[in-house]
């Protein structure tokens, strides 16, 4: 694990992928499986440097992202957005595309961390509340991590060009 990754987004876009990732708990990874392109919705967790995926051992699509190049997407839709002509309509939204190579986590200690950082991004608190896993439990689970250093976010928000063009014009 390599902790002094080099930051390759802009400030802004990064504080702006922190807080993408930081509002859900839900991607999807994108992988090839036997030759096919398969996009499998899992949870994730972050610690800042990494996207943790959690998933079962005996899963297609995360056996096959482990040690492949993948892509993660996280989307939070946040509302639609209707113009005048209906080639304007959109969705406001915010998301993040993350590439890399997913790395198989087997290190114990490490997985234990990365099954916390998964259980507190879905729900807050839950891992100080819940039982932990027992000793066979967290082999029966495939942890991947993927480095944040290469990622985009998109945000699209406001007014459709239509509608600012003309101002106080009906559009639904």
């Amino acid at each position: 694990m390599n902790d002094s990754l080099p930051p390759r987004l802009p400030a802004t876009e990064r504080a702006e992928l922190d807080a993408i990732l930081a509002a859900g708990f839900i991607c999807h990874l994108g992988v090839v499986v036997d030759g096919c392109p398969t996009v499998v919705p899992t949870v994730y967790g972050s610690d800042g440097r990494h996207l943790y995926l959690h998933g079962s051992a005996a899963g297609r699509g995360l056996v096959a992202a482990s040690g492949a190049e993948v892509r993660v997407t996280v989307t939070h839709l946040d509302g639609p957005v209707l113009a005048r002509p209906v080639s304007g309509h959109g969705v406001d939204h915010r998301s993040a595309m993350i590439y890399g190579t997913a790395r198989p986590v087997t290190d114990p200690g490490e997985k234990l961390a990365g099954l916390r950082l998964l259980s507190e991004q879905c729900a807050p608190g839950q891992w100080d509340r819940a039982r932990r896993p027992s000793r066979g439990e967290p082999a029966a689970t495939s942890l991947l991590a993927l480095s944040l250093a290469e990622a985009s976010v998109k945000l699209r928000s406001g007014t459709p060009p239509h509608v600012a063009a003309r101002a106080g014009a009906p559009v639904g």
